[in-house]
């Protein structure tokens, strides 16, 4: 048995038909940059997400990046993150001449800690950007307190793994000032090459967004403000909205692969530990299903040797970067550390098995087994 960590060929053989139409309708009228696709997601979107205003963008990076440079983010300021993250998260901050200050996380979850950024907030504290991690949203309504408290700062949510999610009856994107998301191939909704999406209820950061991702372009060749070449292609537009049509559909069945591995996996495997559940206010997407064990890289070599891909999201904590370890000024962060050493993620797709499943299971438990001897 062939097991996939993440099945897009299946999923492209599903939805082949909606896909090309929509390909062929762009290579029909030509219009490869901000072509009608582009106002047909984002409307779309802004429907999906409940959010007042989309903006798609080149890349879950690029998405943040305008969406500091539309706050006005720079050289002196601070924006409060976490060290356990994809490397944007912090990377976009210190491109601008910020600093990226470090909250530990919340062991249970792997998001951010809420009592960490309050910590964490100072006189020059900007904004404040927690990550919804794996694909379930952070506590957003702690953290937009927090934030309320100390002057009213800004979030950003970076929802590149959570679009989809929700939390307390609105959906991950329109949860703060700002939400951000990635099309990547590998996230539950993505395209066939890169891009993204800002979404605020705020219409002057909206605007201000969508004048930065054409260079800071207002009306043509007048730039008010200095941008970047930000924009998402028509064709990624297109092929979004031919899988947009099943989203709902494959996000209700990632949500039925992880009830299984919960189900197959229990909470009595040695050494082991299954992050839990979502909580009653919210769900989860499951871009990753993602545990916790005691001898990762001893499990990892066994499930390969089965056949059976892994991957670490992720393996050093930004903290601990090389490019990064000054702004965390030695700084331990140990929940971070202890989740990078520790985190190992299971092949998680739609069109998971469960015969598949049960194989990865077993392997798993004959993998705990091996190492405990």
């Amino acid at each position: 048995m062939s097991i996939e960590f993440i099945d897009l060929k299946s999923q492209y053989r599903d939805l082949k038909p909606g896909i090309q139409e929509r390909i062929d309708r762009v290579l029909e009228h030509g219009q490869y940059i901000m072509g009608p696709e582009v106002a047909e997601l984002e409307a779309h979107l802004e429907t999906f997400s409940g959010a007042k205003h989309c903006v798609t963008v080149a890349s879950g990076t690029e998405a943040l990046l305008i969406s500091l440079m539309a706050l006005g983010i720079g050289p002196g300021d601070e924006v409060i993150t976490t060290p356990f993250s994809f490397i944007a998260t912090a990377e976009v901050v210190a491109l601008l001449g910020a600093r990226p200050v470090f909250a530990d996380i919340d062991p249970q979850t792997c998001n951010i800690d809420p009592a960490g950024i309050r910590e964490c907030i100072s006189g020059k504290t900007r904004a404040i950007m927690p990550v919804s991690l794996y694909g379930q949203p952070a506590d957003m309504d702690e953290i937009n307190a927090i934030a309320w408290e100390a002057g009213n700062i800004p979030v950003i949510e970076d929802a590149a793994q959570s679009f989809g999610a929700s939390y307390r009856g609105a959906r991950s994107c329109n949860l703060s000032t700002i939400g951000c998301t990635s099309f990547f191939p590998s996230k539950p909704l993505g395209c066939y090459g890169d891009g993204g999406a800002i979404f605020t209820n705020d219409t002057e950061i909206a605007q201000k967004c969508r004048e930065l991702r054409v260079h800071g372009q207002r009306e043509r060749y007048q730039h008010h403000s200095i941008g970047v070449g930000g924009r998402m292609d028509t064709l990624q537009c297109a092929i979004v909205l031919a899988k947009l049509e099943v989203f709902e559909e494959e996000i209700h069945l990632r949500e039925e692969v992880a009830k299984r591995y919960h189900e197959l996996i229990g909470e009595s495997l040695p050494g082991l530990q299954v992050l839990p559940w979502p909580g009653e206010d919210r769900s989860s997407v499951f871009a990753q299903f993602t545990l916790l064990a005691e001898e990762r890289e001893s499990l990892r070599k066994h499930l390969q040797a089965a056949g059976i891909p892994t991957a670490v999201h992720y393996p050093v904590p930004i903290s601990q970067q090389p490019a990064y370890r000054d702004y965390a000024q030695a700084h331990r962060y140990p929940q971070a550390e202890r989740a990078s050493a520790q985190v190992l993620s299971l092949p998680m797709h739609p069109r998971l098995q469960a015969e598949e499943q049960e194989l990865i299971v077993g392997q798993l438990e004959a993998g705990l087994r091996s190492g405990s001897h």
